[in-house]
Formats: C-alpha cells, sequence, structure tokens
C-alpha cells in the first residue's frame, strides 16, 4: 500500500508517497507561499524533479497539483490515484484528547478543532490540509498523528505547572510537549540500533533543530520532556527564547512600551540563537562560521545552546535514575559535530566518552561514543514521514 503523508503549514504543504512495504518514499516535495505567489516542488525516486512558481489560492490547490505530479506520465510514480491507499496526516496538538493516532472522522475533525486555541498558528493549518483531501480524496482513508500523542504517557508530576489549579481544569493548562512523532521513531530505533530491551530501558533523545526538544523515554514511554503547553518552553532554540523568568516579560513590556503580543512575536521569532547573536542568523551554519571566524556573540550563542541541552540531558538522568542511551537526532544533531561535541563534554560523570572520528560522520545511525563508554551516544536520523505512514498502515 502507498501512503500519501501530509504535513500542512499556514501557507506551506510538505508531503512524501511512502511505499508501506518497502518502507522508502516514491516522491516527496513542498508547496509553498500557498496564497501569496507559490512554489512548487517535488522529486521522485527515479531522479526526476519538478520546481516551478504557480498560484496555489488554496491549499486545497496545492494538493491537486500534488496528486497531478504524481500521477504525471512523465514525472509521476503512480499511474492512478486509486494507488494511494490512505493518507496519514501530520496534527501538531491533540490536547489531552488524543494519546494515540486515529483514523479520521466528523467527531475527530471537531476535537481537533477545539484543541486550535492551544496552537493556534498550527492546528488549523493541519485542518485545511485534512479538508482538501477529503474534498479531492474522499473515499481514501485518513488518520491523524498527533505531535503531543507521544507525550501523554507524561505522569501528573511531570505536566502539571505550579499555578492554581483550577487553570488546570478549566483551560488544561499543563505540559503537553512536541516532536513526539520524532521521540517516539529515534527512541525505538536508538534501542534497536544499540540493542537495548525498548521495554526495559532509559534512553534520552535530543532533538535538536531550529525548533528543539528533549525527552526522557523510560521502557519505551515518555515521562518528561522540555517543550510545554507550546513549543515556546524549553532548550534554546533558532530563534525562540526556551525557559526564561516570567517576569521578563513585564519588565520589557515596561521599559519597552510593548504589548503581551508584541514580547510573545520577540520570544517566538527574534530570540534564540538569533537573538544571543545580535540578530545574526538562526542558522548553526552561519553561526559556526561566524565564531571561527572570532564573532563572540556568535560564539556565546552556540555556547548557551549546547549548556542547555546538557543541563536538560542531566535532569533526565535524575528523572530516570540513570540512562542508557543518548540520541542526536534533527538537522542540528544530525548534522553539527561541535554542538554535538560540546553537549557530550558535559557529560563526563555519566562515563561518557567520544569517539571524535565517528562524531565527524554523517549518513546513518552511526555511534559517537567509545566502546568502553558507560553510555551509548548516537546520530539517529529522524524519519517523522516514515513514522507517520507507519501509524497510518498499523490503524488502516
Amino acid at each position: 500500500m502507498n501512503v500519501l503523508v501530509i504535513n500542512c503549514g499556514s501557507s506551506s504543504l510538505k508531503y512524501q508517497l511512502i511505499n508501506a512495504d518497502s518502507e522508502k518514499a516514491l516522491a516527496s516535495g513542498i508547496c509553498e507561499r500557498i496564497g501569496i505567489d507559490g512554489k512548487f516542488k517535488y522529486k521522485s525516486n527515479t531522479g526526476a524533479k519538478v520546481e516551478k512558481e504557480v498560484t496555489m489560492e488554496t491549499h486545497e490547490t496545492a494538493i491537486k497539483m500534488v496528486l497531478d505530479a504524481l500521477i504525471d506520465p512523465e514525472n509521476g510514480v503512480i499511474k492512478s490515484l486509486d494507488e494511494i491507499g490512505a493518507v496519514g496526516h501530520r496534527v501538531v496538538h491533540g490536547g489531552e484528547k488524543f494519546a494515540h493516532s486515529v483514523v479520521i472522522n466528523d467527531e475527530v475533525v471537531k476535537a481537533i478543532e477545539e484543541c486550535n486555541d492551544l496552537a493556534p498558528l498550527h492546528n488549523p493549518a493541519n485542518l485545511i490540509g485534512i479538508n482538501a483531501c477529503k474534498a479531492l480524496m474522499p473515499n481514501v482513508p485518513m488518520v491523524a498523528v498527533f505531535d503531543t500523542a507521544f507525550h501523554q504517557t507524561m505522569p501528573a508530576k511531570a505536566y502539571l505547572y505550579g499555578l492554581p489549579s483550577e487553570y488546570y481544569d478549566k483551560y488544561k493548562i499543563r505540559r503537553y510537549g512536541f516532536h513526539g512523532t520524532s521521540h517516539s521513531f529515534v527512541s525505538k530505533r536508538m534501542a534497536e540500533f544499540v540493542g537495548l530491551d525498548i521495554n526495559n530501558s532509559k534512553i534520552i533523545v535530543c532533538h535538536l533543530g531550529n525548533g528543539a526538544s528533549v525527552s526522557a523515554v523510560l521502557n519505551g514511554k515518555s515521562i518528561d520532556t522540555s517543550m510545554g503547553l507550546t513549543p515556546l518552553e524549553g532548550l534554546l532554540m533558532g530563534t525562540r527564547s526556551g525557559d526564561l523568568d516570567p517576569a521578563i516579560i513585564e519588565f520589557i513590556a515596561n521599559k519597552e512600551g510593548k504589548n503581551i503580543s508584541e514580547i510573545m512575536t520577540i520570544l517566538n521569532k527574534e530570540s534564540g540563537v538569533q537573538g544571543l547573536s545580535g540578530g545574526l542568523s538562526s542558522d548553526f551554519r552561519d553561526l559556526t562560521t561566524a565564531s571561527e571566524e572570532g564573532n563572540v556573540l556568535a560564539t556565546q550563542a552556540l555556547a548557551v545552546f549546547s549548556y542547555r541541552v546538557a543541563k536538560y540531558i542531566g535532569a533526565y538522568v535524575a528523572a530516570m535514575n540513570g540512562v542508557d542511551a543518548i540520541a542526536f537526532t534533527a538537522g542540528i544533531g544530525e548534522n553539527d559535530d561541535l554542538v554535538r561535541a560540546a553537549v557530550v563534554s558535559y557529560l563526563g560523570y555519566l562515563g561518557v566518552t567520544l569517539d571524535k572520528e565517528n562524531n565527524s560522520k554523517r549518513g546513518d545511525d552511526i555511534l559517537i561514543s567509545t566502546p568502553d563508554s558507560k553510555v551509548k551516544v548516537a546520530i539517529i536520523p529522524t524519519n517523522e514521514e516514515l513514522a507517520i505512514a507507519r501509524e497510518t498502515v498499523a490503524l488502516i
């Protein structure tokens, strides 16, 4: 069976067509600037590539372009849309309503809508993708895979905030966590890679990208994670501040004459390593180059990021009373050897020693700890699309 995986943003749509038997991507791409001027990108496993600027007024228009590309006589990878057996949708926030993936029906759509206020930038866009696919492929079963679902196994002591309990009772204000599809996939793959029984294991996953989070996975279940009610909490990120003293919000508002919305924009889009580097960049490659050239702010930004990751690892070692393995994944985790080395440099108390040669490599699963290291440390490339496809096949 072929599964079409859809990941909708407010003005973008990422997609992959995955063969469930081989677990290989037959085609992938992205539709950008939907509703603006439009850019369509497509590539197949046969080497065909299509890139064009074209008006895509709605997500339904974009999905129609994707489907036309998949069956295109020249560049397509299937002969008919009948060869698409199911569609898997990434949905960012499932609140407490969804602890696992579900087959989409009217009740599920309504429940996702009820979580919109928890993820106002993401859930509405995810619903647009679901509704667009329903209109174009009404008879194809669809599954919702939630970023928050994997973390629904967290105990109350991990997800509750130190707020009046009425705010949890009335508004469900609590830690939810994100990147759950990635944390689930990588923790399972890490156990398999280093020969651990996932049901008797202590694994820490460091999903380090422009958005970054760390999770503690005990016996295959998430028991804590760094992101919170929203993706703003936790690690310093590309443009997000991560953890800070809440009083800073009032302090800046009073000093700068800004309202809450303006402050939140600063915390989400102008902070993180971009802010710390004086606005230089949120891209770690740019920061590394600048640091090597003597830019003090870039050097500090990288140091703060690595330190924060190491602190969360330490916290989750305590939460699980030990750790068997630590996985680095996502864009920075998989590709930035300097950040990995900086993080590992704080882990000597765990008996971790770094294999510098392996740490300089890129590719598939790579063990970067030495044979005598007491804790296994590895690079495990994430594959959220494959994880979504697997969830979809399991339910369909």
